[in-house]
């Protein structure tokens, strides 16, 4: 069987100008860490990951005075603007009333099955899409004293009541996400829900950790679902700096065959054969390519002798030696270079492939 699954149909939710969900590529989105009162800061911060690739980004609103700054914020960005609301509902109306692109509830918090229905028919009334997520530390009484605990099927049952009570009053712009600390319940309770309907669904692993470590457990929890189909959205929720959640996002898109964005660069592990700087190399080439949008693959390799081979199914890519190098194209060598001269010959080459692309 081929990898990756094809993707699960779902229906098309639109968030602004960007649709998720339907035929639409798996978006990339993150949160700010900035006080949403200080909106040079979260602007900032905003304009940052939208220059990574966040295509959505969600502000914590934990009270009146940050969602009083919400259109402001909106008026100075240009990807979606979600408003996360924990605890009390009026905070999601006056947040509607700022003009954002998508309320995020919680439903295990937000105050029982009235407040949730008087949010969704506000969504409603004025088309601005909902997240619904539900998270198994703050799953709903009735659903861990049924299931005795937040087990899968506990979160999965929660996500259904929530899609029914959308359904009840014919609201479809929502999306739902199910996230647990554990990946093990995460996958099984995305899988779960995903084989109830047709709702778009936002994938992410709660409480995952800093950077390396909460990446790695974010790909363990992701990749099942999004090489099974499983998957319109995607954040990577890691301690510290946003911009690396994007950077995350994208390489676990790339690695499961659904979705790349920009270059993606491999490169060899090095062993005793190595005579050039690999490792300073690769980071000047990844730095030199961090704006660029070109769909392709680049391999920096250790040693001319199995470079090109090792790495023929790469777009471009290099070889180094101890003098010399070669410059390689899916599999072919292109030409012989001065050591000096490797990054540079790889550039123009790259250079080359986006002006060959763009006719």
């Amino acid at each position: 069987m081929s990898l990756p699954a094809k993707r699960r149909k779902t229906r098309p939710v639109r968030v602004g100008e960007l649709i998720i969900g339907g035929t639409a590529p798996v978006a990339v989105q993150s949160m700010t860490n900035t006080a949403t009162t200080d909106v040079a800061a979260t602007v900032r911060q905003v304009k940052q990951l939208e220059t990574a690739g966040c295509e959505l980004v969600r502000v914590a609103v934990p009270d009146r005075e940050a969602a009083s700054r919400l259109q402001e914020i909106k008026q100075q960005i240009a990807i979606p603007l979600v408003a996360d609301i924990h605890f009390d509902h009026r905070l999601a109306l006056q947040a509607l009333d700022q003009q954002v692109d998508k309320i995020r509830i919680n439903p295990g918090n937000i105050g029982g099955k009235d407040k949730t229905l008087e949010i969704i028919k506000s969504c409603q009334k004025q088309g601005t899409a909902l997240r619904i997520g539900v998270n198994s530390g703050s799953l709903e009484k009735e659903f861990l004293r049924q299931y005795g605990g937040p087990t899968p099927e506990a979160l999965a049952s929660s996500a259904v009541a929530h899609v029914k009570l959308c359904e009840k009053v014919g609201f479809d712009q929502f999306i739902v996400s199910i996230k647990s600390s554990d990946p093990l319940v995460l996958v099984e309770a995305n899988r779960l829900f995903a084989g109830y309907n047709q709702v778009p669904l936002h994938l992410g692993l709660t409480e995952a950790g800093s950077y390396p470590a909460g990446a790695i457990k974010t790909a363990v929890g992701l990749s099942p679902l999004l090489l099974a189909g499983i998957g319109d959205t995607l954040r990577v929720s890691l301690t510290g700096d946003p911009v690396q959640e994007i950077k995350v996002a994208q390489e676990i898109l790339r690695a499961t065959g659904r979705r790349q964005i920009g270059p993606e660069i491999i490169s060899c592990p090095t062993c005793g054969r190595l005579n050039y700087p690999m490792e300073a190399i690769e980071k000047q080439i990844r730095h030199a390519l961090q704006e660029c949008d070109l769909p392709i693959t680049v391999a920096i390799m250790g040693c001319e002798v199995n470079g090109p081979g090792e790495a023929r199914l790469a777009d471009v890519g290099i070889a180094g030696g101890r003098e010399s190098g070669l410059l390689f194209r899916r599999g072919k060598v292109v030409k012989k270079l001065p050591a000096a001269e490797l990054v540079d010959g790889l550039l123009d080459e790259i250079d080359k492939l986006s002006a060959e692309a763009s006719k």
